[in-house]
């Protein structure tokens, strides 16, 4: 029996990060940059106006004040996006718009309202300060600086700053395409009249799901047959557009279910019974060639909803994480003081769906949702959590501290 630390550690060698592409702004949100985005030219390039005011030579505003101090005449009008700054001449004022080029002889911008808002000549509140709401050229950013790290998430922030520098593509590594094929004569889609011996699928809809939670990009097949010649075409046209493989079914040991007798010529699939539970029975490997012309990963998991979406949470979902280039593979997790007893197989690593509450000042408590010896789809349901107890204990006593993933805040 294969534990499952040496299961996860072969599945993080076979996989790696997916080639990395030049994207367009919008299908980089989310992905990991591959390259480091460096500054052409300073930003602004020139100084610039921080408010809508007035630009002034501070030093020509010493006596500004509304009781008694003089105006200066409004010389002109400079807009954001000017192509030239002016230049200002002495004893005069520009009324200047938030982002335009600061005239030369300027080093002061007057808030407007900070003024009697004067369109021939203004007065002024009080004297400027040199530099007050000026953005100095360079101050975003200067030429030649990297300000964008490859390794870094891009979400807005980052994506806004790639915009203002210029930059309309970025490489990146992509989203993986995950291929998601649930097997099994016995399925029906949700929604189906319901007939007799007949199971809805789950597993697809709920690793559809978890996938895209991950970062990934899911293309739901849905249900194939386990006739053999049926499940093997299928995978074989699904593999022009996957960067990994997830099926689930097919996986105990009788004769109707034919994952294993199909993917053994395929590729170096190998079938384990790993130690934990739910999830005894494990299929990974890679097969043919896929989308980005190498060997594409592939998961078999079991059909059981509950032991698939463990074995995504534990094995698949780092491996996805790796492939999108993230170096925080796994879920948070912490350690959480049990409400409640409860049995624990001998010589597996139990993952048993809870709920934890609490805080890192106050401590934690995880109660397990539902029994812990029965895999429950609604216990998962209502879970924020999975309690994780380790292969050498066979039962966890009240108050015994256990290690928890958090699947959700």
């Amino acid at each position: 029996m294969r534990s499952v630390q040496d299961h996860l550690a072969g599945v993080l060698a076979a996989v790696g990060p997916v080639p990395p592409l030049d994207v367009v702004l919008a299908d980089a949100v989310g992905c990991i940059l591959a390259a480091d985005v460096t500054v052409g030219s300073d930003v602004p390039s020139l100084p610039v106006a921080a408010r809508d005011g007035y630009a002034v030579a501070a030093h020509e505003t010493a006596d500004a004040g509304f009781a008694g101090g003089r105006s200066l005449p409004v010389a002109h009008d400079v807009l954001a996006g000017a192509v030239a700054p002016l230049r200002l001449a002495p004893g005069q004022a520009v009324r200047i718009a938030s982002g335009a080029p600061m005239p030369v002889g300027a080093d002061a911008v007057v808030p407007i309202e900070e003024t009697d808002r004067g369109s021939v000549r203004v007065s002024l509140q009080r004297p400027a300060v040199p530099g007050q709401h000026v953005r100095t050229a360079g101050s975003d950013a200067r030429a030649g600086e990297v300000v964008l790290e490859a390794g870094t998430r891009l979400g807005a922030r980052q994506l806004a700053l790639a915009a203002a520098l210029g930059r309309g593509r970025l490489r990146v590594f992509p989203k993986a395409r995950v291929v998601i094929m649930s097997i099994g004569d016995e399925l029906i889609e949700p929604g189906s009249p319901r007939r007799d011996g007949a199971v809805y699928e789950a597993d697809g809809h709920a690793l559809e799901t978890a996938v895209r939670d991950a970062g990934a990009a899911a293309v739901r097949v849905g249900i194939v047959s386990d006739d053999r010649a049926i499940l093997r075409e299928a995978l074989e046209d699904q593999l022009v557009r996957a960067d990994l493989v997830l099926t689930t079914g097919g996986l105990s040991e009788l004769a109707r279910d034919t994952i294993k007798d199909v993917l053994a010529p395929l590729g170096t699939v190998r079938f384990d019974h790993v130690a934990m539970s739910p999830g005894h029975r494990q299929g990974f490997g890679t097969i043919g060639g896929g989308l980005r012309d190498g060997a594409v990963p592939i998961f078999a998991l079991q059909g059981h909803p509950v032991a698939a979406q463990v074995s995504f949470e534990v094995f698949v979902r780092p491996a996805l994480r790796a492939m999108a280039g993230h170096t925080d593979l796994f879920r948070p997790s912490v350690t959480a003081d049990a409400t409640v007893g409860w049995s624990s197989p001998p010589g597996l690593r139990q993952f048993v769906p809870a709920f934890v509450v609490g805080s890192p000042a106050e401590g934690y408590q995880v109660t397990p949702v539902g029994d812990p010896a029965a895999a429950s789809v609604t216990a998962l349901s209502r879970a924020n959590a999975l309690a994780v107890v380790g292969e050498q204990d066979v039962v966890v006593h009240p108050g015994q501290r256990v290690h928890c993933l958090v699947l959700e805040g």
